[in-house]
């Protein structure tokens, strides 16, 4: 019969081990072939400490900062902030000109700052080729584009000359006062807007730490124009008005690759290409509040919690073996293989937990037993009427599926609203409840319909029910 073939069993058995392995906290990872990862347990913001940052348009108020605007920096910053290797973040709006980030393990705040706030404009910055040296000076400095005056169509300002600044030598030698040169107002070749990926990578002669590039069509062609015509030049590659880097142009770039150097460590090179990568932001934000939550009370939390996941657990199981006697026993093998395999998905996946998530987790047992409650009900009807071990199981199972089927239906629907909800609207407590939820539901489904019909029937087919009717509750 169907219910015996060696898949089935196969299955089931693939699933037990498989959790198992996963859910050991010391287990190597997975390393087969091309796959090549670790499986460990992410831990929301509540659950391991990290960083809350409430940020502010830097703008006067009497600037008026649209919806648009906000909603724009809020994807901005919460791109910025997955680039950074960050799980679930929370990036909310808050209010009208406010943005709220949670960084769960956050070890450098400092540049997780600096990274989600700096407004990124990158620009190709032209430099007078006749005096190297000059050019050479310019790096870590900060200069005037004449970006500003594009954008807006006014005449580029001309320079100021030069100022003479008196040597102090001059008094005595009556020499001629020394000039220092006021910087000129640079042209800007071509901005960041041109660039379609940046990524950090290694010069793999040097050893060196840079950012590789593409360019998006158009920009290609300004690249690959502007470099044919001023093979030899130095180009300035200037980031928020700061010069990053001042490569020469040794040939003609017209393929839209290339890549940027400024001894970068890996860290910097990283964080450039985060900031490259997503874009300018289209307001500026300055950090109002910096809240640090410590292990410490994420810890706490999370032992609470374990405390209340496992006491419902075994209160389940209690409520099962006593009012089910063995049917309720091999239902409670089944919790015991559906706890343990969604607790290997959320690892997997993986899946960040935090108080609500476990909440979700939690509440996910009593859906999981739901489906046997039934399917025994409707048993011990069969039992009742007379019909056989064997018969009584498969109808039981049968005739239990359209309620489990609607019920769990109707809670996946829900998870699925709550979902789209968190996900719209930046609530990601919600979110996580609902992914939690919804994944307990769907294994639920798996350890009700096949691991405890399975169990039920290696354990049930051979006995007699009549001569053992305390082992049913009957």
């Amino acid at each position: 019969m169907s219910r015996y073939s060696p898949w089935r069993i196969a299955l089931v058995v693939f699933v037990i081990i498989s959790a198992i392995y996963l859910v050991l906290p010391s287990n190597p990872g997975i390393h087969l072939g091309p796959i090549d990862r670790q499986v460990e347990i992410v831990r929301g913001l509540d659950l391991q400490g990290g960083l809350r940052v409430l940020m502010e348009a830097d703008l006067p108020a009497d600037v008026e900062v649209t919806n648009e605007q906000m909603q724009t920096a809020r994807d901005i910053v919460e791109n910025r902030v997955n680039g950074l290797g960050v799980t679930e973040p929370v990036v909310q709006v808050a209010g009208n000109r406010r943005i709220l980030v949670e960084l769960p393990g956050v070890e450098d705040q400092d540049q997780a700052i600096n990274t989600i706030k700096e407004t990124g404009l990158l620009e190709f910055v032209e430099v007078d080729a006749s005096n190297p040296s000059v050019a050479i000076a310019l790096q870590g400095e900060r200069i005037q584009t004449d970006y500003a005056y594009q954008q807006s169509g006014e005449p580029t300002p001309t320079s100021p000359p030069p100022s003479p600044t008196p040597d102090p030598a001059a008094t005595e030698s009556a020499a001629t006062p020394d000039v220092t040169p006021v910087p000129p107002m640079l042209h800007t070749v071509m901005t960041g807007a041109a660039l379609d990926t940046a990524q950090a990578g290694r010069d793999p002669v040097t050893g060196e730490y840079l950012v590789q590039f593409t360019l998006t069509s158009d920009g290609a062609k300004t690249f690959g124009d502007y470099t044919s015509a001023h093979v030899g030049d130095y180009l300035a590659i200037v980031l928020d008005k700061q010069v990053i880097s001042i490569p020469q142009i040794q040939s003609a770039i017209t393929g839209g690759q290339g890549s940027i150097t400024g001894n970068f460590t890996v860290d910097e090179a990283n964080q450039l290409a985060i900031q490259l990568r997503y874009g300018s932001l289209p307001i500026p934000l300055s950090v109002v509040e910096i809240k640090s939550v410590g292990p410490t009370l994420g810890q706490d939390s999370l032992q609470k919690s374990a405390l209340a996941g496992l006491v419902g657990l075994l209160v389940v199981m209690s409520f099962m073996v006593l009012y089910y006697r063995l049917p309720g026993l091999m239902a409670d093998m089944a919790l015991l293989v559906y706890a343990a395999t969604t607790f290997a998905l959320f690892k997997l996946i993986p899946v960040t937990l935090t108080l609500p998530g476990i909440a979700g987790f939690v509440l996910s047992i009593g859906v999981a037993v739901d489906a046997n409650v039934l399917i025994f009900e409707r048993m011990k009807e069969e039992l009742r009427a007379g019909k056989n071990l064997s018969q009584s199981i498969e109808l039981g199972f049968s005739r239990a599926w359209p309620s489990i089927r609607d019920s769990n239906l109707s809670t996946l629907i829900t998870c699925a609203i709550l979902f789209w909800f968190g996900n719209t609207f930046g609530a990601s407590i919600v979110k996580g409840f609902s992914l939690t939820l919804a994944i307990g539901v769907l294994v639920s489904l798996f350890t009700a319909i096949t691991v405890t019909r399975l169990f039920l029937h290696t354990t049930l087919d051979n006995l007699e029910m009549a001569q053992h009717p305390r082992w049913f509750g009957i």
